[in-house]
């Protein structure tokens, strides 16, 4: 098994998820060096204290991946000093948005209906093959903002598991880690600290969770669904790096001397 590095992550009070990716091993033997590259749920409610704690990680960017209506729901992100906050949502807020109206608002007949029988976990698959596949020019972007000067940076969505788990992992898939260690750290999102808090009007029983268990677990199944889109459209990383990201050798080499020790 990868050895991962000993957790010193905080307690923040308002942001679900976070953790600093530093630690995780490439496959020639380097690692990726603490304090450049974090990720998070979003950070809309974070208190006075963890916006301090934020600020003493000198971000430069911090990278959104929500959408309007998931600001909407949520809110902005707090202020931070000397950050600059870019917004790339990766699906659309009128994409689902009324399946997640029912997972919000629904009755038990309707959450069977949309949830049942393997159907939550299938949506959620394909949502990362999607990305994987739709979502180029955002990734794009991403990668040679940190190959330029994007670095220190926080990647976050709304619960830090989905949108930026991918981003992290297109990120990671760029440096050379391993892809053992990138899907140990993907998991780490199930922690209960971590996961993020839905909001739903109606109660939860015990069938509700279990329905609704699928779209907020971070299940290897979902990225592996995205390793394999790669592997099975581009025919492997370099491809699509270079292909679809258009991410060159000399590119890669400067996010390595970035993130890498």
């Amino acid at each position: 098994m990868t050895q991962q590095v000993p957790s010193t992550e905080p307690e923040l009070a308002g942001v679900r998820n976070f953790r600093d990716v530093g630690g995780l091993p490439t496959v020639d033997g380097r690692r990726v060096r603490q304090g450049v590259l974090f990720r998070s749920g979003h950070l809309a409610h974070a208190t006075d204290q963890d916006a301090t704690f934020l600020d003493t990680l000198g971000l430069h960017t911090i990278f959104d991946f929500r959408n309007a209506a998931d600001q909407k729901l949520e809110g902005p992100d707090v202020e931070l000093t000397g950050v600059r906050n870019v917004n790339l949502p990766l699906s659309d807020p009128a994409d689902g948005a009324e399946f997640w109206k029912m997972v919000r608002d629904g009755d038990i007949e309707q959450l069977r209906e949309i949830l049942d029988d393997g159907k939550a976990a299938n949506r959620m698959i394909e949502s990362y093959r999607t990305i994987i596949k739709e979502r180029t020019a955002e990734h794009s972007r991403v990668l040679h903002s940190l190959a330029e000067d994007s670095v220190p940076a926080l990647m976050h969505c709304a619960a830090g598991k989905d949108r930026a788990g991918l981003s992290i992992a297109v990120t990671l898939l760029a440096l050379g880690v391993e892809r053992e260690a990138i899907l140990a750290d993907y998991l780490e999102s199930n922690a209960k600290h971590r996961r993020y808090k839905v909001q739903r009007n109606n109660s939860y029983t015990p069938e509700v969770i279990e329905l609704l268990s699928p779209l907020f677990d971070a299940r290897a199944e979902y990225l592996t669904a995205a390793f394999e889109t790669i592997d099975e459209t581009w025919g492997g990383v370099d491809t699509y790096l270079e292909q679809a990201l258009g991410v060159t050798p000399e590119v890669r080499e400067r996010l390595r001397e970035r993130l890498l020790d």
